[in-house]
């Protein structure tokens, strides 16, 4: 696959490679401060890439108009293309077409599938940023070749897609794969869902800092308490791993798992996370593999470029 160039702006593009007469996909991925869109030939190649701002604060119809001229920008020089995928901030109900569960707020309740396909002129494949980033790593990434794998989004929030055989299993209510919040402690921490004890509310970024002030009195960002972690702390956070992707596998039992978003950098989850979670499988051992994702925050955009 192409690599891009390393870069620090929020508004960057590869040179364009023509490729006229050949089949293409696009990607485009609506994230909560970039927008970034791509274009891929058959081989998985990237022929063109662009990351523009959000600028969510100039609200929805401005979101739209940018997806469209970023997706105009990226295809100008390029014909033939085989589909188009959105990688959205939240999932679309299944009863409306309508955003749900969305951070960037000025897109909830909003018909963004329908306004997309107007403002681009042909149709599009939509789904939330964890099936996206499964999608992406089950094709492209660290679970390739794998028949039923499982995508774990440990960021500020916690969040997951299944696929199988290489497609997004979305569930009848379009909410398969959301492990976050499934229910570890009940009556414990308050979830924003409006359960308390979810998952998200124990392993998320925000909430394994917010754990880390209530035990040692002081803030302190995460990547720096995972360099050395307190001890009880990190027992903590290892025992509701372990206890949360226990279940999972339990109903699941999927080839592989692929760990994504800023916890997931978090060495110690693939040395000694493993075993917590073997502690609680109904099972002797523990044989499915966790795993490191391999494109990083670049899954989305390429996830919503296979979603067709």
């Amino acid at each position: 696959m192409q690599q891009l160039p390393p870069t620090n702006s929020p508004s960057f593009h590869s040179s364009i490679i023509p490729r006229l007469g050949k089949m293409l996909r696009v990607g485009i991925d609506l994230g909560g401060t970039k927008i970034e869109g791509i274009v891929l030939d058959g081989s998985g190649a990237v022929v063109n890439r662009k990351r523009v701002l959000t600028e969510s604060q100039l609200g929805y119809r401005q979101i739209i108009s940018k997806i469209g001229s970023l997706y105009n920008e990226l295809t100008q020089e390029s014909s033939a293309i085989e589909g188009v995928g959105v990688c959205t901030p939240g999932a679309l109900s299944r009863d409306s077409d309508r955003l749900k569960n969305s951070n960037t707020q000025c897109l909830i309740g909003k018909p963004i599938k329908e306004d997309v396909e107007a403002v681009l002129g042909t149709p599009v494949a939509m789904d939330n940023d964890a099936n996206c980033f499964t999608q992406a790593e089950a094709v492209l990434g660290a679970a390739k070749g794998h028949n039923v794998v499982f995508g774990v989004i440990m960021g500020t929030g916690v969040g997951g897609g299944i696929c199988f055989a290489g497609r997004v299993h979305r569930g009848y209510q379009y909410i398969a794969g959301e492990w976050g919040h499934s229910l570890l402690h009940p009556g414990t921490n308050e979830c924003y869902c409006g359960k308390s004890g979810c998952v998200e509310t124990f392993i998320s970024g925000p909430a394994l800092e917010k754990h880390y002030k209530r035990l040692h009195g002081k803030t302190v960002p995460l990547t720096e308490i995972a360099q050395d972690p307190p001890q009880q702390w990190k027992e903590e956070f290892l025992n509701n791993f372990g206890m949360a992707l226990s279940n999972v596998i339990n109903i699941l039992d999927p080839d592989i798992i692929v760990l994504g978003g800023g916890v997931s950098n978090i060495d110690f989850l693939y040395t000694e996370g493993p075993g917590y979670v073997a502690k609680y499988c109904f099972n002797d051992s523990l044989v499915t593999p966790i795993v490191r994702n391999k494109l990083g925050d670049s899954a989305g955009v390429f996830g919503a470029a296979y979603l067709h």
